[in-house]
């Protein structure tokens, strides 16, 4: 027969040994059996860092032009304030696509074209790169070893 206190001792048992897995698991991790992976610490030119916090702030100045709240915008954009914030200070870590869209959203115009222009662009951009090779590789060097 199977008793309800058997039930809970079984439960017991059970939670028992999850939280020994758990604390092996976390030995594991501690004594670098298991490395996670390093974070990569990239560096950026001034002129990178420069246009970056240039396009922030053309979005702060168009939001508060606009009459918008972050938060606002935020929502539109389907992201966080903080992200806001992030890409109007200029954080070269924020997803591009995020930050077009932002700009899009309070009215700062990229490549200063509206969206015509940019499609006529984008099509003979894509004809220049249907005549180039697909990839591009290193000449090898000729050895010239008749001595």
């Amino acid at each position: 027969k199977f008793c309800k206190e058997d039930s809970t001792n079984l439960h017991e048992s059970t939670i028992m040994i999850h939280i020994y897995i758990i604390k092996l698991f976390h030995g594991l991790c501690v004594n670098h059996f298991i490395s996670m992976p390093k974070s990569i610490t990239r560096t950026y030119s001034r002129y990178t860092q420069t246009a970056t916090t240039l396009l922030g702030q053309l979005i702060r100045v168009a939001r508060n032009k606009h009459k918008f709240t972050a938060q606002e915008v935020a929502d539109r954009a389907g992201i966080s304030r903080g992200l806001l914030r992030r890409i109007e200070k200029g954080n070269l870590k924020c997803d591009i696509g995020v930050v077009f869209e932002v700009a899009a959203i309070v009215g700062v115009k990229l490549f200063d074209a509206d969206q015509s222009t940019l499609t006529k662009h984008l099509h003979r951009t894509e004809e220049q790169l249907e005549l180039l090779p697909k990839s591009v590789r290193n000449k090898t060097k000729a050895v010239h070893d008749d001595f």
